[in-house]
């Protein structure tokens, strides 16, 4: 694939829409996140608002366990307690959560499913941009077609390890970068209002009861 031109200006313009909460009990808060909004404040003053900043306006004892990133929408889970911060950090670490997301990607893949393991390093020259390199850290990517049209496949992704724009980064290597990608897809590719990357499940244990809870969300597109 051609390297996609230079990285546009962050026009940080985060959506006015309320709080979308799945599920919460005394331990956990799992929130369906809005594409376009930070799930934690960014390092320049503008960048304020995210959705723990609103979480917690709305629930004080949120605690953050994991990100999406800005453009992704989905499902994404926080604590209520340092404990099961604790607890829920140790699922991601220990890679007993499991994720699927949906993405719409350029072109049609001819395979049914299969595996990206390709290691994931920092683009130093077009930070924050991450790509593929022998010194990057290892990376595992499992995707499945769902359907497909005349110039796009929608895929389902299940990420096995937990690198910066992994999903991004990997569909790029294999010829389909995913449509609306201000970072990674050339830039006739981008021209749609959002990054058409969605978490649309997680499945972890429970902090408190110790079995498993799955919260699915579908993709809105």
């Amino acid at each position: 694939m051609p390297k996609p031109s230079l990285i546009p200006d962050f026009a940080y313009h985060p959506p006015d829409v309320p709080l979308s909460i799945l599920y919460e009990d005394t331990a956990i808060l799992v929130l369906d996140k809005p594409a376009g909004l930070l799930t934690v404040p960014g390092k320049l003053e503008n960048r304020q608002d995210c959705l723990i900043a609103r979480l917690q306006a709305a629930r004080w004892d949120a605690l953050t366990v994991h990100r999406l990133d800005c453009d992704t929408s989905g499902v994404i889970i926080f604590a209520r307690t340092r404990q099961a911060q604790g607890f829920l950090g140790q699922e991601f670490e220990q890679r007993r959560a499991e994720k699927t997301y949906v993405a719409r990607v350029q072109g049609v893949i001819a395979d049914d499913s299969g595996i990206i393991d390709l290691p994931i390093g920092s683009d130093w020259d077009y930070r924050p941009r991450q790509k593929v390199t022998p010194e990057g850290r290892p990376a595992v990517t499992n995707w499945q077609v769902i359907d497909r049209s005349g110039t796009e496949t929608r895929v389902r992704l299940t990420p096995r390890t937990g690198r910066s724009h992994q999903l991004r980064v990997h569909m790029l290597a294999l010829g389909h970068p995913i449509l609306g990608d201000q970072i990674y897809a050339p830039e006739t590719l981008r021209d749609h209002n959002r990054l058409l990357l969605h978490a649309e499940t997680l499945s972890l244990h429970h902090p408190v009861t110790k079995t498993r809870v799955s919260f699915t969300v579908p993709a809105p597109f």
